[in-house]
This record gives structure tokens, C-alpha cells and sequence, in this order.
């Protein structure tokens, strides 16, 4: 069960290049994994940054090229790489992820270890999509050797929609050396053109539907002529950006929303920062929210799955309780902008919340934990396999 080196040979799998919250949270585990005892190889279904962090790092990283969930076109070439790469356990991150390599994996008997990062089921979904997805999901977590959830919400919500659905809970973490408001950062207001004494309002994610960008943006135009010292940063990249830039272009205060694609240098950005948003349909349990709490900023999301397991309102964060309500996200806005010690005490309370409860350290050890765990039971099922057939 081990290489030359005396090493567990695992692959950590994962649906996409590009920076989101499975990949922050996969960066996060092989940056802090323990490679005396565990050799990583990592597979991503697309290219992108999150691929070239890795193998800066030294992780081996391979490609191969889908966008699709269950793309049985593809499963030979997994299961081939399964076999090269004498893989003894998976870690899939997310549904792509596990439902790509879920029929490999059996097909050569390795072990699968499914982390869910939200369900790809949702209430705001047409009834066929919905039942498909949930048809998917259910043979996901009754095929792998092993569910966890990042949330117990997210634990929860599954249990109400899955038959005899079972998993283990293991928080995000971050990295709290890197997410550190002490730590000294460079001048991104100067950089991206913003006044020093302005109030900056962020968004980092993907401009998709599900994390509400436009919402956020009609928020930001009903409270903007009110309060010309408000500036709203955009960070991310999606099938919603070029909505967003047609929809902000007739603004009179467009000069003060700034788009950018997504960045490498985010705890620069939020240091920067006052207020970080999130606005999602749904969440699994945001790693971006983590990242902004730890850096000391105010927070303001939807009352969502993950969101509101991180959030207690008005102590550590601002929850709207309704999400895609453009005037709730602007009231709370406003309350944020107009009340400098309710945002600078829901700052310092998010601080204590992330250092106390979402080290990044403690949750890689627990996931090594689970990967001893199964990597013990498959021993076990392979050993009475062999006397059985004595």
C-alpha cells in the first residue's frame, strides 16, 4: 500500500484549474499535508492557476480535459493514471470530480473518499435538473468509501434529501499565517486606482448566478449617490462578467466599481478592504467568507447552508436573510457604511471566530486521519477477500 519511498500514494482530484473554494481548500491540504508519510499526485479536469500553484509546490499535477459531471469518455484515461500512478486511496473534491473518477476507482478496487463542497442539487433548480442531480449525488455518497462534509449544514441538508445519507464533518481551514492582518502588505488601493480614504466594499468569487454578483451590484447602485465615498472591488471571472460590465456601464458612479479578474495576492486585497459581501444562493462552507473573517473584515451574507454555520448575525457578520433581495443586501450595506463601530466590532469578533475554530493545520491533520481510517478498511476487506478464496 505504499511506494518505493515507503510513502501512501494518493490522489487528490478536482473538477477545475481555476481559483474557488474546493481548490482553495485543496491548495490549503497540500500545503499543509504530511509528504514523510503521504505522496500526493493531484488530477484537475482544466487548466489554471490553482494548477500552477501546485506545481510550484512541488505536487505532481496532470490534466485531462473535461467539463462535464460522469464523463464516461474519460474514465479509461483515469483509470489508466489510477494504475501508472499505483494510487492507493482518492480524495475527490467536489461532484465533477467524484463522479469521474467513482467508476475507475471501483473498476481497479482503489478507495474513494468523497468531500463534499455543496450539493449540485438545488431548490432554485427545474424539477427534471433537480431530480437528476439528486439521482447523481445519491450514487456518489452510497459508492464511495467515505463522505465528509465541510458544514454540518451542509451534513444536514444532504440527510433531508438522500436516502441513508452518512458522512464525517470537517471544516475549511485557511491558512491563518497568510490570512494575518498583522502581516505587512502591499498598496492594492494604489495599484488599482482606489482613494485611500475611501470605504471599499469587496467581492471575491466567480461571477455566476449562484454567487449573486448582480445583486450585489443593483445593492451597491441603490446606496451609491448617497454615499459618494463608497467604492465597490469585483475580483473573479465568469459567465455573469460581461453581464455585469453591460449592466454597470450606463452607471454615473461606475468610475468607482472596479473589475478585476481573479488574483493571486488575496490577503493583499482584503487587507485592503472594509466590507466583504457574499451573496450566494448557497454555499458549502465558503472558504472566501473565511478568508475575509480572518483578515478582520465585516462580513455580509445570505442566511444559506455554510454561511450561516460560520456567521452569527450583528456579533461576527451581518446575515441577510433573504437571498437575491437586492434591498435587504443594501440596507445591511448601509448599516455597515453609516456605523464605523458595529463594522469595526464585527471585524474583530470575525477574527476570533476563524482563529478559534478553521486552522487549516487542524483540519489537514483530521483529513489524514480519515485517509489512514480507510486505507486500514480496505487492507481489512482485501485480506478476508484473499481467505475467502483459499
Amino acid at each position: 500500500m505504499t511506494n518505493a519511498q515507503g510513502k501512501i500514494r494518493i490522489l487528490e482530484c478536482i473538477r477545475q484549474g481555476k481559483i474557488g473554494g474546493g481548490e482553495s481548500h485543496l491548495l490549503s491540504l497540500m500545503e499543509n499535508i504530511d509528504r514523510s508519510v503521504f505522496d500526493p499526485v493531484v488530477l484537475s479536469f482544466t487548466e489554471g492557476p490553482m494548477v500552477d500553484r501546485l506545481r510550484e509546490i512541488g505536487i505532481p499535477t496532470h490534466i485531462i480535459y473535461t467539463e462535464k459531471p460522469f464523463d464516461f469518455t474519460k474514465w479509461g484515461q483515469v483509470k489508466k493514471m489510477l494504475v501508472d500512478e499505483d494510487i492507493r486511496l482518492i480524495h475527490a473534491h467536489g461532484t465533477r470530480a467524484a463522479s469521474n473518477t467513482i467508476v475507475p476507482a471501483r473498476k481497479t478496487g482503489t478507495p474513494l473518499i468523497y468531500t463534499i463542497h455543496g450539493w449540485s442539487f438545488h431548490p432554485d433548480q427545474n424539477t427534471i435538473v433537480r431530480k437528476l442531480r439528486t439521482a447523481g449525488e445519491q450514487y456518489l455518497v452510497n459508492k464511495s468509501s467515505l463522505n465528509i462534509s465541510v458544514a454540518a449544514s451542509n451534513q444536514e441538508s444532504g440527510r433531508a434529501v438522500l436516502k441513508n445519507f452518512k458522512s464525517v464533518v470537517v471544516n475549511n481551514g485557511i491558512d491563518l499565517q497568510k490570512f494575518n492582518p498583522s502581516n505587512s502588505f502591499p498598496d492594492i488601493r494604489a495599484e488599482l486606482g482606489i482613494p485611500a480614504d475611501s470605504l471599499l466594499i469587496t467581492f471575491i468569487a466567480r461571477f455566476t448566478e449562484h454567487k449573486q454578483p448582480l445583486v450585489l451590484l443593483n445593492a451597491f447602485h441603490q446606496l451609491s449617490s448617497s454615499f459618494p465615498h463608497v467604492h465597490l472591488l469585483m475580483v473573479g471571472e465568469g459567465d455573469q462578467r460581461e453581464e455585469a460590465l453591460k449592466l454597470t456601464a450606463p452607471w454615473p458612479e461606475k468610475e468607482r466599481i472596479h473589475f478585476h479578474p481573479f488574483r493571486q495576492d488575496v490577503p493583499a486585497v482584503l487587507a485592503a478592504s472594509d466590507i466583504f459581501v457574499l451573496p450566494s444562493l448557497w454555499e458549502g462552507l465558503p472558504i472566501g467568507l473565511l478568508e475575509a473573517m480572518a483578515m478582520g473584515k465585516a462580513v455580509v451574507v445570505t442566511n444559506v447552508d455554510g454561511s450561516r454555520e460560520i456567521v452569527s448575525h450583528e456579533k461576527n457578520g451581518l446575515m441577510v436573510q433573504e437571498a437575491g433581495n437586492v434591498n435587504l443586501l443594501s440596507e445591511a450595506l448601509i448599516r455597515l457604511i453609516k456605523d464605523e463601530q458595529l463594522l469595526t466590532n464585527i471585524g474583530n469578533q470575525a477574527i476570533n471566530t476563524v482563529t478559534s475554530t478553521y486552522d487549516a493545520q487542524l483540519m489537514t491533520r483530521r483529513i489524514e486521519d480519515y485517509y489512514r481510517n480507510v486505507i486500514r478498511d480496505a487492507r481489512k476487506a482485501d485480506r478476508l477477500r484473499a481467505n475467502e478464496t483459499v
